[in-house]
């Protein structure tokens, strides 16, 4: 298995990671002309040619970003496959200086174990200004909030 930047010719399989998670409740759905214009935030998991795992970076400014996306196969799961297409994301936004990640999830424990802790989402306003406004969960939202540091600490406390 190779986790890798996604092509133009994932994007097929990517989509359809997405839309199987989404409808089980496990990420939100993405068009595929979002993910296409997206793409180079991606990365994926392939074996055989096949996506099998998927996952996005979002940068909001130099102090947050954002996995989004994290959806493995079925057929895949319970391989290590969503901890190490996190650990990319992770470790790329950490060489990019990035202060911190967060991920809003229902995953808790999957992103405890890789270093994340629950935060306020109020300690977020980057991402509740350009996501949660337009959701219709606002007002009603499920997901936990969650954070890892990247880099020192006094970058995003400016």
């Amino acid at each position: 298995m190779l986790i890798r930047k996604a092509k133009v010719t994932d994007v097929p399989g990517i989509y359809g990671l997405i839309e199987h998670n989404a409808k089980k409740g496990l990420v939100l759905i993405r068009s595929h002309s979002s993910i296409c214009e997206d793409l180079l935030s991606f990365y994926v998991a392939v074996e055989k040619d096949e996506v099998i795992g998927v996952g996005s970076l979002y940068i909001y400014d130099e102090t947050l970003s954002e996995i989004r996306s994290l959806a493995v196969s079925e057929n895949h799961m319970k391989k290590g496959i969503g901890k190490r297409i996190t650990q990319k994301i992770v470790e790329d936004a950490e060489q990019l200086g990035i202060g911190r990640m967060i991920s809003l999830t229902y995953q808790v424990d999957f992103f405890s174990k890789l270093g994340f802790s629950v935060i306020q989402k109020e300690t977020i306003p980057q991402k509740v200004r350009k996501d949660c406004l337009g959701c219709p969960k606002f007002f009603a939202c499920d997901e936990t909030a969650m954070v890892i540091l990247l880099n020192e600490p006094a970058v995003f406390q400016q």
